[in-house]
C-alpha cells in the first residue's frame, strides 16, 4: 500500500492565519493543503493563489462544493492555482461532466464529495464512471454533531471503487488510522489539526498513526455508550463553551457555587418543593443514580431545603452535585466536604419535612426549564442546562468552541498578538 496522504482542511475565515497554520501542518507531515469552503467564501480565489505561492511543492485543493456551473468554477479555481477542485456528488451528471472537461483543459483534477448523498456507494460508482479522479466519503460538521460517522460507509465505497478514496469528518489520530486500515488513500483532517494549539504536533500524531496503519491492520476502537460519550465531552469543556455552542444561551439566574473550583456534569433528577420543605429533596437522593445531578426548585428562599447531612448522603450515593434554586444551610460543613452545591441563598434555619412537591417533573430553575434527564454542566461561571435530545450535539459543538479558543489563546500568548488582530475584528464589523 502506498503511503497514505494527509490532507489538511483550512476551514478558517482569515487568510493570514490559514497560510500560517498550513505551514505548521506541513512541518508536522501534511501532504495536501485544502482551502476550505469558509476560507474561499471569505477570501475568494486569492486564498488559493496565496497558498499556491507559499507552498508550491504541495498539492493545493479548492473545496468549491460546486453543485452548478461546474466548468466555470473549476476553471476559476484551476487558474488560481488549485491542483484539485472539490465538487458535490449531489450535482447533476452534466455539471460533473463539464467540471471534468474543464479540469482536463486547465490541468487540474476533480474530487467528488459524497456529503449528504442518500446512497453513497451507488453514487460513487456513477461519478467514477463519469471520470472523476477522487472520491471523498465525508460527514459534514453539522452531521458530526449528531453522531454520524464516515466509517459507517467508507468500507463499502472503497470495495466498489477503483480510484483513490478520501475520508473526512471529525477524524483524530485513531479514527484516521481506522480509515486507512479500511482502505482510504487520503485522510482529510480539519479542526483536530487547525484548531490545535500546537498544529505541528497534532499533524505529526496523525501522520504517525496513519503511517502505521495498513489495509490488513485491525484497528480496535473503544465504543462508549452515548451517555458515556456525552459525559466525557462535557468534562472537557466549560459552561462558557456550552453557552457559545448554544448561541449564547443563558445560565441559571442567581444560582452560584458554594464551593469554588468544582465542576458538575450529569443528568438531571428534578425536584419541585415548597420553601423550607426538605422532604422531597432528601427522598430524591434515593431516586438519583451514580453521576446524576439533583436540580431543586423551591417556592422561596427563606428556609433551607438542604444541608450537611443531605450532602453526606449524596457522597455515599456518588451523586455528581446539587443545584438549588432556593436556600441552603451548613455552608461551612459543605465547604469542608468539598462537595459541589450551587444555591441561590445561604441561611441558618431549616424548614419542616412536610412532603409537598414532586420528583422528576418539569421545573423552572433559575429561570431555565429543566426536564428529567436533561444534562447539567456547572462550574464557577454558573449552571447551564442542555436539553437531553440535543446533548451529544451541543457537547460536540462546545468542544469545537474550546478548540478554537485554544488556538487563539496560543496565538495571543506565544506570538504577542491581540484578540482583535487574531480574529481580524474590524474586517467583520457590520457594514453601515
Amino acid at each position: 500500500m502506498n503511503r497514505p496522504i494527509l490532507q489538511v482542511a483550512l476551514d478558517l475565515l482569515e487568510l493570514k492565519r490559514a497560510v500560517e497554520i498550513a505551514g505548521e501542518a506541513i512541518e508536522g507531515g501534511a501532504n495536501w493543503i485544502e482551502a476550505g469552503t469558509p476560507l474561499i467564501k471569505s477570501e475568494g480565489m486569492n486564498a488559493i493563489r496565496e497558498l499556491k505561492k507559499k507552498y508550491k511543492g504541495h498539492k493545493i485543493l479548492a473545496d468549491m462544493k460546486t453543485i452548478d456551473t461546474g466548468a466555470v468554477e473549476v476553471e476559476m479555481a484551476a487558474k488560481s492555482g488549485a491542483d484539485v477542485v472539490i465538487i458535490l456528488a449531489l450535482s447533476d451528471d452534466d455539471t460533473i461532466a463539464e467540471a471534468i472537461r474543464a479540469a482536463r483543459k486547465y490541468g487540474c483534477e476533480v474530487m467528488v464529495d459524497l456529503i449528504n448523498v442518500p446512497e453513497p456507494v451507488k453514487r460513487a460508482q456513477e461519478v467514477e464512471e463519469l471520470g472523476v479522479d477522487y472520491l471523498n466519503v465525508h460527514v459534514g460538521i453539522d452531521q458530526q454533531m449528531k453522531g454520524l460517522d464516515p466509517l459507517e460507509v467508507l468500507g463499502d465505497v472503497v470495495k466498489n471503487a477503483s480510484i483513490p478514496v478520501a475520508a473526512a469528518g471529525g477524524l483524530d489520530a485513531e479514527r484516521a488510522a481506522a480509515c486507512v486500515a479500511m482502505g482510504a488513500s487520503i485522510v482529510i483532517v480539519g479542526s483536530n489539526i487547525v484548531k490545535s494549539r500546537n498544529v505541528t504536533e497534532s499533524a505529526r500524531k496523525i501522520r504517525e498513526a496513519i503511517d502505521r496503519a495498513s489495509e490488513k491492520a485491525e484497528i480496535r476502537m473503544e465504543r462508549k455508550t452515548l451517555d458515556e460519550e456525552i459525559r466525557r465531552l462535557l468534562m472537557e469543556v466549560s459552561t462558557p463553551n456550552v453557552s457559545d455552542a448554544m448561541h449564547r444561551a443563558r445560565a441559571m439566574n442567581g444560582v452560584y457555587p458554594l464551593v469554588r473550583g468544582k465542576k458538575v456534569v450529569g443528568k438531571a433528577v428534578t425536584v419541585s418543593t415548597m420553601d423550607g420543605d426538605w422532604a422531597k429533596t432528601v427522598e430524591a437522593i434515593n431516586v438519583a443514580g451514580e453521576g446524576d445531578v439533583l436540580v431543586i426548585k423551591c417556592s422561596g428562599d427563606t428556609a433551607a431545603v438542604w444541608g450537611e447531612l443531605a450532602t453526606r448522603s449524596c457522597l455515599n450515593r456518588k451523586i455528581a452535585g446539587v443545584i438549588i434554586d432556593g436556600a441552603v444551610r451548613d455552608v461551612d460543613d459543605i465547604r469542608d466536604l468539598g462537595y459541589p452545591v450551587f444555591a441561590r441563598k445561604e441561611v441558618p434555619n431549616a424548614g419542616e419535612p412536610k412532603g409537598f412537591g414532586e420528583i422528576n417533573v418539569k421545573i423552572i430553575c433559575g429561570g431555565i426549564e429543566v426536564n428529567p434527564g436533561d444534562w447539567i454542566i456547572a462550574d464557577d461561571n454558573g449552571v447551564m442546562v442542555i436539553p437531553k435530545r440535543r446533548a451529544y450535539e451541543i457537547a460536540r459543538r462546545a468542544l469545537e468552541v474550546k478548540k478554537s479558543e485554544d488556538r487563539i489563546r496560543g496565538e495571543i500568548e506565544e506570538k504577542g498578538r491581540t484578540l482583535a488582530d487574531v480574529v481580524e475584528l474590524y474586517k467583520w464589523e457590520k457594514v453601515q
